[in-house]
């Protein structure tokens, strides 16, 4: 039976202006019911500040080493811990968006200078807001010419821009990470969570969704195939494939390189 969370940091949102993301986000949360701050997003005009902070800062704030440390000392295996720094910026990143390109031809800017997280009382990672709520959406989309959107020329022109930005705010991410970590976990399995995040999106996000599955696995693999034509090693064990099935919510085709690390540790994840 699904229970419906009423989530008081989502209550509390005052939102002055209606836009198109607000309409996509509230969509996002129906994901999850239960645990509607996984796919969501949030606007930070809406929010209070508490507990928010620039994602920047995790280059400039010590916040990724500070994150490690505690997930070390949570855990007691380093590489793990590693893995799973990874895999929450990833989701966060790119896993959340990758969802609304998936199942509605959209996406926010994921420019790192655009994001702001939300931590938990254990300073873990579990929600995402945005500065500039403007969406890049697609030719035949309902809202073309309201405000809060840019109409991107199709879908190849989406998942490029989207994969770019994601590109543009990871990679510093990724570094810095593996400076704190002292290299116990490389940057190439980090990029290789970003094709677990993509794969795990393409493939739960259509089934929850009722939504087609030929097209989340399109869209997905053009995310996948523009980052990979960037150079970045997204694939092994990641191709999204056309046998590929949702099974009791989870995927049956390859979804990650190391099935023990989860995808991202949120408060509540509800997709594995």
């Amino acid at each position: 039976m699904t229970v419906v969370v009423d989530d008081p940091l989502i209550a509390a949102m005052l939102i002055r202006e209606e836009l198109p993301l607000h309409e996509s986000a509230r969509r996002l949360r129906g994901l999850c019911p239960d645990s509607p701050r996984v796919h969501g997003v949030a606007v930070m005009r809406d929010v209070s500040r508490r507990r928010w902070w620039p994602l920047a800062e995790a280059l400039t704030a010590r916040r990724l080493e500070a994150m490690y440390d505690a997930a070390v000392v949570e855990i007691d295996n380093p590489v793990a811990a590693a893995h799973q720094l990874a895999a929450t910026l990833a989701h966060g990143v790119i896993g959340r968006v990758v969802a609304l390109v998936v199942l509605e031809g959209r996406a926010w800017d994921v420019g790192l200078e655009n994001l702001w997280v939300h931590v938990d009382s254990e300073d873990c990672i579990d929600w995402l807001a945005v500065v500039d709520p403007t969406l890049r959406v697609l030719p035949e989309d309902v809202d073309v010419g309201r405000d809060g959107v840019v109409t991107l020329p199709g879908e190849a022109a989406l998942a490029t821009w989207t994969a770019h930005r994601c590109h543009r705010s990871l990679a510093p991410l990724f570094a810095e990470l593996h400076r704190v970590c002292d290299g116990v976990v490389g940057v190439e399995a980090m990029w290789r969570s970003v094709g677990t995040a993509v794969v795990s999106a393409a493939t739960q996000v259509p089934a929850r969704a009722g939504f087609s599955e030929a097209v989340g696995m399109r869209r997905g693999q053009a995310v996948l195939d523009a980052l990979a034509g960037f150079g970045l090693p997204v694939r092994g064990g990641t191709r999204l494939r056309a046998d590929a099935r949702v099974r009791s919510g989870r995927a049956t085709a390859a979804t990650s390189t190391n099935p023990r690390i989860p995808l991202a540790k949120l408060g509540q994840p509800c997709l594995g």
